[in-house]
């Protein structure tokens, strides 16, 4: 039985830490706002996990443990998406005491779809398109209606070590007709061989609620081209927005092919 399980772990960590069949180092969506242009390599299969903590304006803490993004790769042109997250509201009442919420939010199916190349000023661009599916989700989580969103993803290299990352979209939440309109505009870094860091400011506006504008920032460590961990964190800078939010993460990609 030891000898089997021994197996299958060290097939595990091979799967996983199987680090230069692809000379380019894996890029991912996590841990900023700002969604990459980048698509997963055709056969690829990637998985970008997350755990955050958010404390919001009200009495009350949000905890998503875990966030996760799947993503496989279908084409040159074309990767297939799915989002998922497990949500933990903590309330602080007004009596003292703590009151938990916990369910599934509605699960998201969408791709990226890669539009144009970089060539001199005009940016990679690529489309994302989600569409929320309000029934797949716990009954406190549940939303009243199918919720699509969609934004387009730009990147400018700027220099080796630099480049400029911004995103323009609309997403739905399920309850409304209108649209929250979403921005976010990221500066990246390689800081050395193995470190990645960003700041980013993003938000969200809309006609029927007040605005919502962050800035943040983070670290990401290569321990390999194929597996990557990362740590972020920011705050608000509107009275809508959350007060602030801690995240870590890690993200790996296996070839399906193999």
């Amino acid at each position: 039985m030891i000898p089997k399980f021994c197996s299958l772990l060290i097939l595990f960590i091979s799967l996983v830490f199987t680090a230069n069949a692809q000379v380019e180092r894996i890029d991912t969506d996590r841990p900023d706002q700002t969604e990459s242009p980048f698509l997963v390599s055709k056969n690829w299969l990637q998985l970008e996990l997350g755990l955050n903590v958010q404390r919001l304006k009200s009495p009350e803490n949000e905890f998503l443990l875990p966030t996760s993004l799947i993503k496989y790769g279908i084409s040159r042109r074309f990767e297939l998406r799915l989002i998922t997250s497990i949500k933990r509201y903590r309330i602080f009442q007004s009596n003292g005491e703590t009151a938990y919420e916990n369910g599934i939010e509605p699960l998201e199916l969408g791709t990226k779809i890669a539009l144009a190349e970089e060539k001199r000023w005009f940016p990679k661009t690529s489309l994302l398109f989600h569409v929320v599916f309000p029934t797949l989700a716990s009954k406190n989580l549940k939303a009243d209606k199918l919720a699509p969103n969609f934004r387009f993803s730009m990147q400018n290299t700027l220099t080796k070590k630099m480049a400029l990352a911004y995103n323009l979209g609309a997403e739905w939440d399920g309850f409304n007709n209108e649209p929250g309109w979403v921005y976010s505009i990221s500066p990246g870094f390689d800081l050395a061989e193995n470190w990645y860091g960003y700041i980013e400011a993003f938000g969200v506006v809309s006609k029927i609620e007040a605005p919502q504008h962050n800035i943040d920032a983070g670290l990401a460590y290569y321990f390999n081209s194929n597996f990557k961990a990362d740590i972020s964190s920011g705050f608000g800078i509107s009275r809508a927005a959350p007060a602030w939010y801690l995240a870590i993460g890690a993200s790996w990609r296996i070839n399906t092919r193999k």
